[in-house]
């Protein structure tokens, strides 16, 4: 099946995402479901336990916030000392969420 540009009625083939006679974005780029960014690896200021590392690593990645905590305290548990030398690593060099980033605290 071949497309067609929106903008210049000009043939495409298959997969492009551009046009290459007008420059015009073929529609359905960027895929469905695709972020338009990539969040940032921030400690954050709410939603913390201790440091901030597993609900930062959870939100970036998409992760379950409950599901990396236990990992990280089971993996601390059985990997003695390599998890915990990893956590304060993160702790040290993933910058804090700074103040103009932090949405307003959940009502309760």
């Amino acid at each position: 099946m071949s497309a067609f540009c929106n903008n210049c009625g000009s043939a495409l083939p298959p997969g492009a995402r551009f046009c290459s006679v007008c420059g015009n974005v073929i529609a359905g780029f960027p895929p469905a479901g695709f972020p338009p960014y990539a969040p940032r690896l921030v400690r954050p200021i709410f939603g913390r336990q201790f440091a901030g590392v597993c609900v930062g690593l959870a939100r970036t990645y998409g992760w379950d916030v409950g599901l990396v905590r236990i990992l990280a305290v089971i993996s601390g548990i059985f990997l003695c000392p390599f998890p915990e030398i990893f956590y304060i690593a993160c702790w040290i060099g993933i910058p804090e969420e700074q103040i103009q980033d932090v949405p307003p605290p959940p009502q309760p």
